[in-house]
């Protein structure tokens, strides 16, 4: 089933502007003359937190520790991360070095 010319129009007039809505409305909402308010800097200091641990239970929510290689790749994929990010304090270096070694045990090793 194709989408006539009409029904792909709508749709990409509809994408652009969920897209400019809500590009614009935080600078609509918070204007650069007001302070900003209390709940939304709470935000900015709790969600970044909040996102990385929801990333790291999804990320571990279909391991079992029961079969297969018991989790080893994934435990020293997450130790990898840590240690570079303790040392270096690059959150990129440490994602990338921790995927790198994750691939490289699963595809290798385990």
């Amino acid at each position: 089933m194709t989408m006539s010319i009409t029904q792909q129009v709508i749709t990409i007039a509809m994408v652009v502007l969920g897209t400019m809505l809500t590009r614009f409305l935080p600078f609509i909402i918070f204007p650069s003359g007001k302070p900003t308010p209390k709940y939304v800097q709470y935000l900015g200091e709790v969600l970044p937190s909040a996102v990385i641990g929801l990333l790291v239970v999804y990320c571990f929510k279909d391991v079992s520790l029961l079969s297969g290689s018991h989790g080893i790749p994934e435990i020293i994929g997450v130790a990898v991360v840590a240690l570079l990010h303790f040392w270096k304090k690059q959150m990129l270096l440490s994602i990338a070095g921790g995927t790198i070694v994750y691939m490289l045990l699963v595809q290798l090793l385990f």
